[in-house]
């Protein structure tokens, strides 16, 4: 059976040179290209793909928050994370946002090919490198920043979040989420609460820091 896929990654040479691959497998279709979290969202609603691609650092809606409204909304959707980040947190966050797999980009195509076989099979994948990670990190036992917006901050605080340190203003907030200005300015001053950072400039930094944007 011809497994439907969709590509979510920031940069089009990535998604492009990762459509021409995959296309040359006879039971893959790649349905579409997505260069956001929004638009992986919106596609995967039009389109049905079986497999989402998913990276993680993109503007708008990053491949954590875009994997947990997959899982709510589109459940037959399977994601598969492809990324350069090889920091636990990362991993964590987006297996509890309801991915299957997680393959770093410097993962071979054949690695990526053997993920896609096992999440449509229903079963999980991580590549080689960061089931060494996981691994090491399970035997040195749990641990975790009690500062890390996964921990402290809302599902859409943390779309807020990434939205104004990538320099969105209120009001382009609020249309972009849906949300009225008042929501989002409550939503901003509930996340400088939580943090304990009261200007733009240090949420920008923390966000930066804690992997929401990429600079």
């Amino acid at each position: 059976m011809v497994k439907k896929i969709l590509i979510c990654d920031d940069h089009k040479i990535f998604r492009e040179g990762l459509r021409a691959l995959l296309e040359k497998q006879a039971d893959i279709k790649v349905v579409g290209e997505a260069r956001d979290g929004i638009e992986a969202v919106r596609l995967t609603k039009e389109l049905s793909p079986d497999i989402v691609i998913m990276d993680i650092s993109m503007p708008g809606l990053n491949g954590i928050e875009a994997s947990r409204k997959l899982a709510k909304a589109h459940k037959t959707a399977r994601v598969i994370a492809l990324s350069m980040h090889n920091d636990r947190k990362y991993v964590t966050e987006i297996f509890k946002a309801g991915a299957r797999a997680y393959l770093l980009k410097d993962s071979a195509f054949e690695e990526l090919l053997d993920a896609i076989k096992a999440v449509n099979c229903g079963r999980f994948f991580l590549s080689a490198g960061i089931t060494s990670l996981v691994l090491s990190d399970y035997i040195k036992g749990p641990a975790g920043d009690p500062r890390s917006p996964f921990n402290i901050l809302s599902s859409r605080e943390r779309e807020v979040l990434q939205l104004l340190a990538e320099g969105l203003r209120t009001k382009e907030i609020s249309h972009k989420l849906s949300l009225s200005v008042k929501t989002v300015e409550t939503h901003r001053k509930k996340i400088m609460e939580k943090i304990g950072i009261t200007s733009i400039a240090g949420l920008t930094r923390y966000a930066v820091k804690e992997g929401l944007v990429s600079l």
